[in-house]
């Protein structure tokens, strides 16, 4: 009987990732048997400060990277948004699965939304994209860094450390905590971070039989999507917690819409903008539209914030 050994995150959010991956290998390959690895990664250890000052989020997928090239893991699951925009030699990313709800999720106890938030408000978040936009839209507000896992962030604003917390949708939604959410940021005035909401799947490059289990997997909307918004980030060479947002959606023609955003973190500049095009082309889109922000003065604004990769 063959075996898939899966390399994961131990945060609550990760387990469940790998555990729905596992689920969907088995039901395609009946006999199947799929056994997680979990690990603690070096972001998930460092909680002292800004993830920026610690590396990037880079830090939650090297030691399972190392794992695979180690032969002690198949594959790994990721969340994209984690994911940085190149792999290492002899690693690939195979498969992406549909994607849930990209949007960032506002989570208050006594708030309905940011825009009522009274001034002066703690808003928590480590994201310095999230803080790029929350200050262009609320100036007045207290954003204090905010780190840990879902349950850790959720905890830290029950027992009253912030007024507010920024989240991914989609993680709430996975954990069956929806019900947090107070309200779904428009992801045309507050733009996601790049990948979020899709869970990839890394493995060795030369292992064919692991990407032939993985290819039924593989969602061709999300694979879209993350062809233009990654070929947008590596194209301005920013790192996963650079201040850089970027969007890729479908237009009623058919065509890919991706919009992209640069920012400095204290929201003073922001540059914004959008190309649309054939979906065949979506990396050369991604690449386009960065090269017009490059052009504009996006990477000054990221070697100000010290964020190129």
């Amino acid at each position: 009987m063959q075996t898939l050994r899966i390399a994961t995150r131990e945060s609550p959010l990760a387990l469940w990732q790998a555990g729905h991956v596992r689920t969907r290998l088995l039901l395609a390959h009946p006999g199947l048997e799929v056994t997680l690895v979990p690990m603690t990664t070096t972001g998930d250890q460092l909680l002292a400060g800004p993830l920026s000052q610690s590396g990037g989020k880079g830090l939650f997928v090297k030691e399972l990277e190392a794992a695979m090239l180690d032969d002690r893991a198949d594959l790994a699951v990721h969340s994209m948004k984690d994911v940085p925009a190149h792999q290492p030699d002899g690693l690939m990313l195979c498969a992406y699965l549909q994607g849930e709800d990209p949007r960032d999720a506002f989570v208050a106890n006594h708030h309905a939304s940011l825009a009522t938030l009274p001034q002066g408000a703690r808003l928590g978040t480590a994201s310095l994209r999230r803080q790029v936009q929350a200050r262009r839209l609320r100036p007045d507000l207290a954003i204090e860094v905010l780190r840990g896992n879902v349950g850790t962030r959720l905890r830290k604003l029950d027992e009253h450390h912030y007024d507010a917390i920024l989240l991914a949708c989609a993680g709430l939604m996975r954990l069956g905590l929806a019900h947090r959410i107070r309200e779904h940021l428009d992801a045309e005035t507050f733009v996601p971070a790049i990948g979020q909401g899709i869970v990839g799947i890394e493995c060795r490059r030369d292992d064919v039989c692991t990407q032939t289990l993985l290819a039924p997997l593989n969602d061709a909307a999300s694979a879209l999507r993350l062809a233009a918004e990654r070929a947008f980030n590596a194209r301005l060479g920013g790192a996963c917690q650079s201040p850089i947002a970027g969007h890729a959606t479908r237009t009623a023609d058919g065509g890919l819409r991706l919009l992209g955003l640069v920012g400095t973190p204290d929201g003073a500049t922001l540059l914004r903008d959008e190309i649309t095009g054939p979906p065949e082309a979506a990396i050369a889109l991604g690449e386009q539209l960065a090269d017009r922000m490059l052009a504009a003065g996006a990477r000054e604004i990221l070697l100000a914030a010290g964020q190129v990769a």
